[in-house]
């Protein structure tokens, strides 16, 4: 299947050493730095030494450290050992991009009842350069499934929806593919394609040549196993206002099921149904999907000027320029202020129909000089288009290659595991991550710290919630009539001579954990253990889990814990809910803690 961890995929051509381009060194630096991020998107599980990405970068290994440290100070990248991987901080790109086009919330739901209807995985993909780039998965629970993933990218040749898009391409489009065809006739480059095995001839040009003035002529494309053996998919195209074709919309399943041409028969006429449901859609929603320029296209020497704020602009963050200056000054020249403007400006664009340079401006607290230098140079790259007036900028799909398809099946224990290691090594106790389940909770997540007497605790584990900080803090994270419907069916009793039992003592406790923000058990649930615990909050703010970290009461006072842990505890649990906000924007958190 598609993403195979076995084998790793031939290493794409060594890129060319940065353009030369109106902005100067400020678009070489930011032009480096999403060089690393692209390298390491390739990479199996999005991880590479610093020697295999001076191999497969053009930059010097001086540059690389350069960008490397300031990735990492920003939260993209994390540092391992000699090696180099993507934290899910760089899902903040990819969600920009999905959440300026509105296609998950405007196609999402016609996408999942379709394929609810027809029993069969469904995908919707946009144009991407001369690609086809995945922003929609339905996929069905089966022996034989589709695991392609939102931010995947097909190469036109080798899907259905690529036909589809390149009977709309211009000749500078048919040149740039013919000569990627010509320099990598076996779609190499491309990481979602399964590695082929056996006899198998790659398509040539002349092939989808014919087969896009079919697709043409029918209005429609099918997918005869071009991706690997077994796989069969139709496609047809959806279109936006003023007929610009912004998604294709396809039906996929297995040979074990149907042929091509069953698939055909079977899905058709509900599939046209849904597609022109989707134009509808888009056409007629006043927020519908904005296709901007091509990245081929020129970029206005001066951006016009500013028109009144959109009603979905982000809110102006004059402190964030400021933050990254502070963080200048304090790192030094190591810092390349440059890269850091330009991945915040790239992370602003999320309004829907795109910002102007003003509004771009104050969400991200630049001038409008650097906002409009920096969006000059992620245009010249061609992570930003421009609208129709050239007054509105937006991001386009190459975004999702930033990460995005990396970290799909992304569970809250990777995204969490990282940070509780490098809590436990500044504090030197356990950390655990646990989640309400009923009337207990349940462990999602733990670091153990190297000691001779420790907590043994483990991922599954249970305990009952009314004697456990964790416990305590995601009660309190409930509305109050919840929270004593819990504590009154948990049937507490003593399992210390410390523990708290009457429903008056634990509904005042909650209270407390509500007003401090915290909760402190001190050998309530076993003698000699203490634990202090915070609540983690999904991107809406409500609870979703809960820290902590235990400690032996021969080891820790409460005053301790209160003072020398607490304020870690808490700046590990605002990381924790930076990558999670990222990670379930288009995946709910459930997903990922198992939730119930």
């Amino acid at each position: 299947m598609p993403r195979s961890a076995a084998t790793p995929p031939p290493a794409p051509p060594r890129p060319s050493p940065p353009r030369a381009a109106p902005g100067g060194e400020a678009v070489a630096t930011v032009e480096r730095g999403l060089t690393v991020l692209g390298a390491l998107a390739a990479a199996p599980g999005g991880r590479l030494s610093r020697a295999e990405l001076v191999r497969v970068t053009p930059l010097a290994r001086a540059t690389l450290d350069r960008v490397a440290a300031t990735l990492v100070r920003l939260g993209h990248m994390r540092a391992e050992g000699n090696d180099l991987r993507l934290t899910p901080r760089v899902l903040e790109f990819g969600n920009a991009y999905l959440a300026a086009s509105t296609l998950p919330g405007a196609l999402g739901p016609h996408a999942h009842r379709l394929a609810d209807e027809l029993d069969e995985s469904v995908s919707v993909a946009v144009p991407d350069r001369d690609g086809a780039r995945f922003v929609i998965q339905c996929p069905r629970r089966r022996a034989m499934a589709v695991t392609f993933h939102i931010g995947d990218l097909l190469p036109a040749e080798r899907c259905a929806p690529g036909a589809l898009f390149a009977a709309r391409w211009d000749e500078a489009t048919w040149r740039r593919w013919r000569q990627r065809l010509a320099e990598d006739p076996h779609a190499a480059g491309f990481l979602a394609l399964p590695p082929r095995r056996g006899p198998w001839q790659a398509p040539g040009a002349g092939e989808f040549t014919a087969r896009v003035a079919e697709a043409r002529e029918a209005g429609a494309a099918v997918d005869d196993q071009l991706v690997e053996p077994g796989l069969v998919a139709v496609a047809l195209p959806v279109y936006g206002p003023d007929a610009t074709l912004v998604a294709a919309v396809s039906v996929v399943s297995h040979t074990s099921r149907h042929t091509a041409a069953s698939l055909a028969a079977h899905a058709l006429p509900r599939l046209r149904a849904c597609a022109a449901t989707m134009c509808e859609t888009l056409t007629t929603s006043p927020r519908g999907a904005t296709v901007p320029a091509h990245p081929s296209a020129p970029a206005p020497a001066h951006p016009s000027a500013p028109v009144p704020a959109h009603p979905s602009a982000p809110a102006p963050a004059p402190t964030q320029a400021a933050a990254l200056r502070a963080v200048k000054d304090e790192v030094g020249p190591g810092f390349l202020q440059s890269l850091a403007r330009g991945l915040a400006v790239l992370s602003a664009l999320r309004a829907p129909g795109g910002l102007t340079l003003s509004q771009v401006a104050a969400a991200t607290g630049l001038s409008r000089a650097t906002a409009r230098r920096l969006l000059h140079a992620l245009r010249h790259l061609g992570y930003v288009g421009a609208g129709a007036d050239e007054t509105r900028f937006a991001p386009l799909p190459r975004t999702l290659g930033l990460g995005f398809a990396t970290h799909a099946g992304l569970t809250f224990e990777r995204i969490a595991t990282p940070h509780l290691a490098e809590l436990v090594g500044r504090v030197h106790d356990s950390a655990s991550i646990a989640v309400l389940d009923g009337t207990a909770i349940r462990y999602v997540a733990r670091v153990a710290a190297t000691r001779i007497m420790g907590v043994d605790l483990g991922v599954g584990a249970r305990l009952p919630a009314y004697a456990a900080a964790m416990g305590r803090v995601l009660l309190a994270g409930l509305d109050r009539r919840d929270a004593a419907d819990r504590l009154a069916r948990s049937e507490p009793e003593p399992l210390t001579g410390r523990t708290l039992t009457r429903q008056a003592e634990l509904t005042a406790a909650l209270e407390v954990a509500r007003r401090d923000g915290h909760a402190l058990v001190d050998q309530e649930l076993e003698e000699g253990l203490r634990s202090l615990a915070v609540p983690l909050h999904d991107r809406h703010g409500r609870v979703a889990a809960a820290l902590n970290v235990a400690a032996h009461a021969a080891q820790r006072t409460p005053d301790e814990l209160r003072t020398a842990v607490l304020p870690e505890l808490r700046a590990t649990a605002r990381r924790i809910e930076t990558d999670l906000a990222a990670a379930t924007e288009y995946l709910a958190a459930e997903a990922l803690t198992g939730a119930p």
